[in-house]
């Protein structure tokens, strides 16, 4: 296997917000290159111990090799993060003192042309995370309904234009099989107005990052495993959250504010009753972002946000 080198986002502001305790316990849902992983672990004693997932096979076994002098307080754990809460079951472990979560699509991922994330590349339409998954961006292509496809666009994309695309893929496919990123960047191409294709970046990029998502069910599996993740945090436990588009942090601050907001009730309480009170505080009031000197030197973490809470 060739090199895996990933720009980690926010590494020392994610990581500080966890608040790393030197016997504590961990989960990176995220592990990707390991650049997160690989700094909680440097701060866990000899009695921590730190779970790391990763659904991409490649992934995890470039991660496994940068990580391996600290092989004795990590473990690896090939799954998509929704396996979470049955995964630590499985080790024996029913509560945690930190969760990171660090969403997105690695850069290897987006510069391995037969991957199929980019619309930079010719190469087949696959855009899957975890390659055990039957689902492809073909299938979705090739199969979906018009309805389907057009949801999909609009909604994981927030693409204008969702529906003239999602009927040049309908119409192309009727004559031969979409196989191709290159093919499918024609119908987007066929479907948006030349005066808008000269704004905005390259005209694939909205519906490109749609069919990820649906491939991969990212938004859905996202949030179900959020709530997982605050149900598993010790007392004083800190969940820290990077997101990269506005679907993912809308979910994330939705969540996190419902868990750390007191519910409706009747005006003149002197105290919350016993059992009302959040489960959630929120440690950052509005979002980290990266500061310049990051934003010079990696271009990904323009749109970062990290979201921080505390298990009360």
């Amino acid at each position: 296997m060739g090199t895996f080198r990933h720009d980690t986002v926010l590494l020392e502001e994610a990581v500080d917000g966890l608040a790393v305790k030197t016997s504590g316990v961990y989960a990176d849902c995220t592990l990707g290159a390991g650049g997160h992983s690989e700094r909680i672990v440097s701060r866990l004693g000899e009695h921590g111990r730190l779970y790391a997932f990763e659904q991409d096979a490649t992934a995890l076994h470039h991660a496994a090799e940068r990580l391996s002098p600290y092989e004795d307080r990590i473990t690896f754990i090939h799954d998509n993060f929704s396996g979470l809460p049955t995964a630590l079951e499985k080790e024996g472990v029913h509560g945690v003192d930190g969760i990171l979560f660090d969403l997105g699509v690695s850069s290897p991922q987006f510069d391995e042309p037969e991957r199929g994330f980019s619309y930079r590349f010719d190469a087949p339409l696959d855009m899957r995370m975890d390659k055990r998954i039957e689902r492809t961006a073909g299938v979705i292509v090739n199969e979906w309904s018009f309805q389907k496809l057009h949801e999909i666009i609009a909604r994981y994309g927030e693409e204008k234009y969702a529906k003239q695309i999602a009927r040049k893929i309908e119409e192309r496919r009727k004559r031969a099989p979409i196989n191709t990123t290159f093919e499918l960047n024609e119908c987007i191409k066929d479907g948006i107005p030349a005066p808008a294709r000269r704004t905005g970046g390259h005209p694939s990029k909205r519906t490109f990052q749609a069919l990820r998502i649906a491939v991969n069910d990212e938004l859905d599996v996202f949030e179900t495993t959020l709530r997982h993740a605050c149900d598993l945090l010790h007392s004083g436990g800190r969940l820290c959250v990077i997101t990269f588009h506005s679907l993912e942090d809308k979910i994330c601050k939705r969540i996190l504010k419902e868990k750390s907001t007191i519910p409706d009730l009747p005006k003149g309480l002197p105290v919350v009753p016993e059992g009302m009170e959040p489960e959630m505080e929120m440690v950052t009031k509005k979002p980290i972002t990266a500061d310049e000197e990051e934003l010079k030197e990696n271009n990904r973490a323009h749109s970062a946000k990290l979201r921080i809470a505390e298990k009360k």
